[in-house]
Parts: structure tokens; C-alpha cells; sequence
């Protein structure tokens, strides 16, 4: 009789939806595991925001560590928090078929007010009727895009997990927070005051789930790869492409976005200074059978512009 497959997870309500997602599908394939559970060092610092903490794969490694020493087989991890070179002797296994890939902003107050402020008066960006807002976010990426947007907005630093986020911004005088659709509908817990970013690009890989395995476990390997959805894989690899030749790390100013659409895959990808008063864009399209390089090549795209390349050497050198 085989031994059920160890599945290791964070303790966190979303990460354990996310294991428990991927135990009921191995269940199917007729794969018995079992849940380990494993705190993380991004679980451990609730308090200085992720951008400040300076280390890639605060989520992930205490899970890597367990699969390196054998006492998991399997890790499961929003795929946007993983860094985009793995440890050595780890692999990705599978990825999921991708959620809501969107930000939103839950607000407090009226939405038509709201809306008005923020979204349908252009103009309102730039003058005193948005100044007074206030937004919190964890997220470099989410306030440099704010920022440029809303120059004149507030940001105020926001960690911990959804539930926390969503108590603190009950419990403090912001008129919103900005958090992930895929990690709040996943869990039941998108309230009815929240409004789709449309115009937010989203962090490489968002709304995806993602399986790693020791590298050389080929069961453990072979029974998470049966889950492995090809588009989600396929759109996210040329997301994480663009980070990694760009930067590299996960908590930085950087969106990126590939998509099917019929015969084609459309990428949009930006970079942003920390402040928010700079934002370099690039859109470009490949054929399906074609699109390799697609991330790579958008990303050497916004490197040849020369106030692009100091702003990422700043965010590269930044302390």
C-alpha cells in the first residue's frame, strides 16, 4: 500500500483552501495525501511591509526547506509569491487553472461617491476631490500603480492575511484596501462593497496556483503534474519571464499580464517607480505555437528605454 503524499501549506485560511483543493483533486486520480502544516517567515512579520523585509521567497522557503529535508512531498503556494528561480533541487510540478488574475479596492462609504472620486471623473486624479484618500496596501506594486494613478492619495502599509486585512481596514480610518479577487472569492470572503480594478496590472502570476516537488521525485512529480492546466502554465511561464529579466525578485514594481485571446497570446507589462511618478508599458502579441521568448523579449523592450533602466538599477539597489 503507498503512503498518502504530504502536502505542506501555511497555516493561513487561503493557503489551506489552496492544499485542501489540491487533496481533493489528487483524490480523484485516486491519490491519497495528507496536510502538513508550516509557518513561514512572511507569517511571522506582520508588521514591516513585504517591499521593506528584502527577501525573495518569504512564503515559500520554509516550505522549500521541508521538501529539501523529506518532510513534505509536495508544497502548494499562490504562484505570485514564488520566486522565479526556484531553489536547487526543487521543481514546479503543476500549476492550476488560473482564478481572477484582478486586483480590487475594497472600499468604505458610499460607491457612487466612490466611483465618482476615483474612476469616473478623470480629472479628479489630479485635484483635491481625491487627495483626502487614504489606501492601504502591503504591496509595492499595487501602490506604485496607485500612486501614478492617485498622486495625491495616502498609502498606509497593510499585512497579515486576508481576514486580518480585511479586520484592520474595519478598524482604521482608510476609505479603502486593495487586495487580490482570486484569494477573497476563493474563500468566500469578497465583500459586496469592492470594486474590480480593471485598469491595475496585475503582480506575474497572479490569480495562479502552483505544486512544487523535490527534484528528483519523480511519483510525487507524476501525481501533481496530472493537475497541470497548459494555458494557465504557458501565460504565467512568460509572466515570470518578464520579472526575471527584469529583476528577478517578487516584491518589486513590476505587473505583468499574458492572456489567450483566439488564435494569439497578448502580453502587457509595466514597470513603475517606487513613488509611483514614473510607469514604462509595453503590449506586444505572439503566435501560440510562437511564444517562447515572449516575456523575455518584452522585458529587454522596456530595457532599451534608458529612464526605464535606471529606474529598475534603483529599485535593484535600493537598501
Amino acid at each position: 500500500m503507498k503512503r498518502p503524499l504530504k502536502i505542506g501549506t501555511r497555516k493561513s485560511q487561503l493557503a489551506i483552501w489552496q492544499a485542501s483543493l489540491v487533496q481533493m483533486l489528487l483524490k480523484k486520480n485516486d491519490i491519497d495525501s495528507e496536510l502538513i502544516f508550516i509557518k513561514s517567515e512572511g507569517d511571522k512579520n506582520l508588521v514591516t511591509p513585504l517591499y521593506e523585509l528584502g527577501v525573495q521567497g518569504i512564503f515559500t522557503k520554509n516550505l522549500d526547506a521541508a521538501l529539501l529535508n523529506n518532510k513534505i512531498d509536495l508544497a502548494v503556494h499562490s504562484m505570485k509569491d514564488v520566486p522565479t528561480q526556484l531553489a536547487t533541487g526543487i521543481r514546479q510540478a503543476a500549476v492550476l487553472k488560473r482564478a481572477s488574475y484582478k486586483d480590487i479596492l475594497v472600499f468604505k462609504g458610499d460607491k457612487k461617491d466612490i466611483e465618482d472620486k476615483l474612476f469616473n471623473n478623470f480629472e479628479s486624479r489630479f485635484n483635491n476631490q481625491s487627495s483626502a484618500f487614504t489606501i492601504a496596501t502591503s504591496s509595492i506594486r499595487r501602490k506604485a500603480q496607485w500612486l501614478n494613478r492617485y498622486p495625491n492619495n495616502r498609502i498606509e502599509n497593510l499585512r497579515g492575511n486576508v481576514n486580518t486585512r480585511l479586520r484592520k481596514l474595519e478598524e482604521n480610518n482608510w476609505n479603502g484596501a486593495i487586495f487580490a479577487a482570486a484569494g477573497l472569492e476563493r474563500i468566500n470572503l469578497r465583500p459586496e462593497n469592492s470594486i474590480d480594478l480593471n485598469w491595475m496590472l496585475p503582480a506575474p502570476a497572479q490569480g495562479a496556483i502552483t505544486i512544487s516537488c523535490r527534484g528528483k521525485d519523480q511519483l510525487s512529480f507524476d501525481a501533481a503534474h496530472s493537475l497541470n492546466d497548459e494555458a494557465t502554465e504557458i501565460c504565467t511561464q512568460i509572466e515570470r519571464d518578464f520579472l526575471r529579466t527584469l529583476l528577478g525578485g517578487c516584491s518589486t514594481p513590476i505587473s505583468a499580464l499574458a492572456v489567450f485571446e483566439n488564435d494569439k497570446i497578448i502580453f502587457k507589462g509595466n514597470v513603475c517607480s517606487t513613488d509611483g511618478k514614473q510607469k514604462f508599458e509595453i503590449t506586444k502579441e505572439a503566435s501560440i505555437e510562437n511564444n517562447n521568448d515572449l516575456g523575455v523579449i518584452c522585458a529587454n523592450g522596456i530595457l532599451q528605454n534608458e529612464k526605464a533602466k535606471q529606474v529598475i538599477y534603483e529599485i535593484r539597489n535600493a537598501k
